[in-house]
């Protein structure tokens, strides 16, 4: 799906939030305008060349934007491009935490909250955090430690970083269609965009990605004293001495391999939980139990897993034992899950009667059929004159379509039909949901403002209307990210799944 106006709001908002105005404007810039050289930057942004500079730096060492090289008429140039999903993603590290202490543990769930809180390290950089964080500089702390991050190598939750400025070959042409057709074409399929090309160009080869060196990270004793000595005290973000933004970007020291949280496989995770969540809600424990043994042992073949009650893997029909086999149908999950969520909004905004004309028109959106006004009444039971009304608001929201047919009969009429444009809807209910997570983390933000009073004081000196005030906020302040966080469930679902 394509990023709407509240989509960039929304991503721009984390950025603020998280490093200040000036890398919001080159972010904001960015996702406006796609990939831009340096000199263009600072030219759009209205800042300061140094100011440009240390916001890109910031944003890339946060995996925020990808530095790419092109072929220009005035030769090689880089560029840079913001990655969006990465953005969103800085939400959700609460989440990636949560996947990582549960499949693995807390001591690798500590390790990775140093990778997220840093964006990317060296993997000798992530023991000493470790050492830190413990206190302690023994070779015990340092083997658990280098364990930890095998573990989450091995598991696919940390990677290698991206290539710091791949060449972009030029795109492939389309074919265009010899003659005009007079009849609506058939989709074809979407040519990747130009962030989707900028990353898989970047991408390492799966041979390396999760490679771990186990000895130094270079043979060059200069380089072995310089990564040390770049180590890291306790609270201190990882410096950015070792790149040079400029005409050329990226490391000085090709042989230092960085390391980086791995979003696709949190997303993977999460996307799963969501399969077996509705698996659960649908049929029972047990089989949720096998739906989650199928996808584990399907890590890159989601579209659709059968299996038997026994474990193994069979194809339609029964098995030998008479057993009956189940299917994991991602792609049908999916819209069964996307397919709840616009309903409940409906049904919420709109009430019972307009929930049963739009899950009508829903399940018929696949076979294209439109629907007569009294039909859809008849149908919903609803009432006749109500009817109207009720598609009336859906169409004015963007819920549903309209057209008016001409009838010639004796006498000349109209009529309306309605359907439910499912991607459309479907965007549009994800920019809905864009603008009302920025609204959120708006109001939470002037929250926490007006309580700055609260915040500051002491908790045994809050006493009397302070303590009042504190424990509103407090309140407020949960409600809001239970709020965010099933909002961003729903994103997930809609953007990310």
């Amino acid at each position: 799906m394509t990023v709407t106006n509240n989509g960039i709001q929304y991503a721009v908002q984390i950025i603020t939030k998280h490093f200040g105005k000036p890398v919001a404007k080159v972010c904001e810039t960015l996702l406006k305008s796609g990939p831009l050289n340096l000199a263009a930057l600072i030219r759009s942004t209205a800042l300061t060349p140094q100011q440009v500079k240390n916001s890109l730096l910031i944003l890339v060492q946060h995996n925020c934007v990808q530095p790419f090289t092109q072929e220009s008429k005035a030769g090689l140039k880089v560029q840079y491009i913001a990655v969006y999903d990465n953005i969103l993603h800085r939400l959700r590290f609460a989440k990636f935490l949560a996947v990582v202490a549960q499949q693995l543990d807390d001591d690798c769930k500590q390790l990775l909250a140093g990778l997220l809180e840093h964006g990317r390290l060296t993997q000798q950089q992530l023991m000493d955090r470790a050492n830190q964080k413990s206190k302690s500089n023994s070779s015990q702390v340092q083997n658990a430690a280098q364990d930890n991050f095998v573990r989450l190598v091995t598991a696919r939750f940390v990677e290698r970083c991206p290539a710091p400025e791949p060449l972009l070959e030029e795109a492939p042409e389309q074919e265009r269609p010899k003659k005009p057709r007079t009849k609506p074409a058939k989709m074809v399929q979407v040519s990747e965009t130009i962030e989707q090309r900028v990353l898989a160009a970047a991408r390492p080869m799966e041979a390396i990605r999760f490679l771990i060196m186990t000895d130094a990270e270079t043979d060059d004793p200069s380089q072995k004293s310089e990564n040390n000595s770049s180590s890291m005290s306790v609270g201190e973000k990882r410096k950015f001495d070792d790149l040079d933004i400029g005409e050329e970007h990226g490391s000085n020291d090709k042989e230092v391999i960085l390391w980086r949280a791995n979003f696709e496989q949190f997303i993977r995770c999460l996307r799963h939980k969501a399969y077996v969540e509705n698996v659960r809600a649908r049929h029972d424990d047990e089989t949720a139990v096998k739906s989650t043994a199928m996808l584990k042992a399907t890590r890159t073949a989601e579209t659709k897993v059968k299996t038997d009650y026994s474990g193994a893997y069979e194809d339609e029909g029964e098995g030998e034992d008479g057993d009956v086999p189940y299917s994991v149908d991602s792609k049908e999950i999916i819209e069964l899950l996307q397919n709840d969520e616009v309903e409940l909004i409906v049904l919420k905004r709109y009430g019972k009667e307009a929930h049963r004309i739009f899950r009508l028109l829903t399940n018929q959106s696949n076979a294209g059929q439109f629907f007569e006004t009294d039909m859809i009444s008849k149908e919903a039971f609803v009432d006749k004159n109500e009817a109207p009304n009720i598609l009336y608001k859906l169409w004015k929201d963007d819920y549903v379509h309209m057209e008016k047919l001409s009838l010639t009969t004796a006498k000349q009429s109209q009529v309306m039909v309605w359907k439910v444009h499912k991607p459309i809807v479907w965007e549009h209910v994800l920019d809905e949901m864009y603008h009302a997570a920025y609204n959120l983390v708006k109001r939470y933000d002037h929250e926490r403002e007006e309580n700055k009073e609260v915040t500051n004081t002491p908790k045994e000196k809050r006493v009397g209307e302070l303590e009042k005030k504190a424990n509103r906020f407090l309140g407020v302040r949960k409600i809001m990210a239970l709020s965010l966080m099933k909002l961003d469930d729903a994103l997930m679902l809609f953007h990310d799944f």
